[in-house]
Order: C-alpha cells, then sequence, then structure tokens
C-alpha cells in the first residue's frame, strides 16, 4: 500500500482522548460544541410541539423524553444555559442543573 494513502487522515478528523487531553483548548471546544448540539435538538424537538399535526406533536414529545434522559449530567447546566439563550421551555433537572 502507498505510503501516502496509509498517513492521511479524513478531511473531519476527530480527535482522540489523548490529543484532547493534551490540548485544553480543543478539550473546552469540543465540550462547547456537546453541549451546544443537546440544546439544539431539544430545541427542535420542543419546535414540533407547535405545529398542528397531532402527529408530529407525539414525536416531537417522544424525541424530546429521549434527548432529556441522554444529556449527560455533568453537561446538564450547561445546556441550560444554551436553552434559555434559545428561548425554549424546557430546562434539565439533576444534582447538576442549575435549578
Amino acid at each position: 500500500m502507498d505510503s501516502n494513502l496509509r498517513d492521511h487522515r479524513p478531511f473531519f478528523h476527530c480527535p482522540s482522548r489523548e490529543e484532547l487531553e493534551g490540548d485544553p483548548l480543543r478539550h473546552r471546544l469540543r465540550q462547547w460544541q456537546q453541549v451546544r448540539t443537546w440544546a439544539r435538538l431539544i430545541r427542535e424537538a420542543e419546535a414540533l410541539w407547535h405545529v398542528d399535526v397531532r402527529e408530529l406533536r407525539r414525536l416531537g414529545a417522544l424525541e424530546l423524553s429521549q434527548l432529556l434522559e441522554e444529556v449527560p449530567p455533568s453537561q446538564r447546566s450547561r445546556v441550560n444555559r444554551w436553552l434559555q439563550g434559545y428561548a425554549v421551555a424546557t430546562r434539565l433537572h439533576g444534582k447538576d442543573s442549575d435549578l
């Protein structure tokens, strides 16, 4: 196999844990992106509540309930800050949340 192909990294490279631990800025950026993603998913699920179609509301409620269980407890307070910024009604509760 050509050595250039073996050493080639894909365009999008997800850093390993070792790479993140060596670079605190990358670690903080990754955490920020994860927290923002959780809040966006919750906002999208909540937005389905405002649609007049009953099935979409049911799917939105199901998606929201699943998301609420999947958010890691250590990130809940930060996700709550994003949710406040998105002006949605949902807030996460748990030992690490602000509420």
